[in-house]
C-alpha cells in the first residue's frame, strides 16, 4: 500500500512594509487620528470672556478684581460681550447691573461721562435695611413730615414712592446709629442723576425714608 505524504505545514510570514494591506491599515489608521483631531479641534470652539465675579451695580468702576475669566461658545454673539482675552477697559464704568456669574455685555461698560446715576447715602429704618446687600434693587419710598402734626416733626404724611428699581451700592460700616429709641442705618443707593436734588430737598425736610426690595431682588439670606 503506497504511503500517503503528510502535509507541510506553512510558515506565517512576517509582514512586509511592501505589503499593500498593511500600507492600507497605517494609512486608514492616520486617516481617522487626523481626522478625530480635527473635529474635536472644530467642536471646541471655546472662547475666554469676562464674567461678574461679585455684584456689579451701576456707577461702579469696572476693575479685573471683580471679574472673573470664563471660556465659553457663543460664535457671533462673543462681539458682543468683554472678552477676556484682553486687558480690562481702562477707566470703565459699570451702566447697569450684572449679577454674579453672568457674562459683562459690552452694553453694560462705559465712560464715567455715560454714567446716569450717583450714589446717596441715606439714612434709613433699620428694620427696611436688614436684609439687604450690596446688589440688592429697592424702591424708595418717602413718608414727608405732615406739617399739621405735632411741632417735634414725629408726625409723617403717607408714603410716596420717590425711586423705583435702583440699586443699592454700599452699606456703610459706620453709617448705623440710634435715633431716640428707633434703630435706623445708611444705605447708599443709586441715584439718577436728575432725581438726587429733590430726594435731599425731601431728606432735609425731615422726610422718612423706606426702602422696599423689589420681587426677585437679591437679599443677605440668598445664595
Amino acid at each position: 500500500m503506497p504511503e500517503i505524504a503528510a502535509p507541510k505545514a506553512s510558515r506565517l510570514q512576517k509582514p512586509s512594509w511592501k505589503d499593500t494591506r498593511l500600507l492600507v491599515g497605517v494609512l486608514l489608521v492616520l486617516a481617522a487620528t487626523v481626522l478625530g483631531s480635527l473635529t474635536v479641534a472644530a467642536a471646541d470652539d471655546r472662547v475666554p470672556m469676562y464674567a461678574a465675579a461679585a455684584q456689579l451695580v451701576p456707577g461702579q468702576p469696572l476693575s479685573v478684581e471683580r471679574l472673573t475669566r470664563v471660556d465659553v461658545q457663543l460664535g457671533d454673539r462673543a462681539t458682543t460681550y468683554l472678552s477676556g482675552g484682553a486687558a480690562v477697559p481702562a477707566d470703565a464704568y459699570v451702566l447697569r447691573e450684572v449679577r454674579p456669574g453672568e457674562l459683562v455685555p459690552l452694553s453694560a461698560i462705559g465712560s464715567q461721562g455715560d454714567v446716569g446715576q450717583q450714589p446717596l447715602t441715606l439714612v434709613v429704618d433699620s428694620r427696611s435695611a436688614a436684609p439687604l446687600v450690596v446688589g440688592s434693587v429697592v424702591d424708595v419710598y418717602v413718608n414727608p413730615v405732615d406739617s399739621q402734626g405735632d411741632a417735634a416733626g414725629r408726625d409723617f404724611e403717607g408714603a410716596e414712592l420717590a425711586l423705583e428699581s435702583v440699586a443699592v451700592a454700599g452699606l456703610p460700616g459706620t453709617g448705623g446709629r440710634l435715633s431716640g429709641s428707633q434703630a435706623e442705618r445708611a444705605v447708599q443707593v443709586m441715584v439718577p442723576r436728575e432725581r438726587i436734588r429733590d430726594l435731599i430737598g425731601q431728606v432735609d425736610l425731615g422726610a422718612r425714608v423706606t426702602l422696599v426690595p423689589v420681587p426677585g431682588s437679591k437679599l443677605g439670606g440668598d445664595q
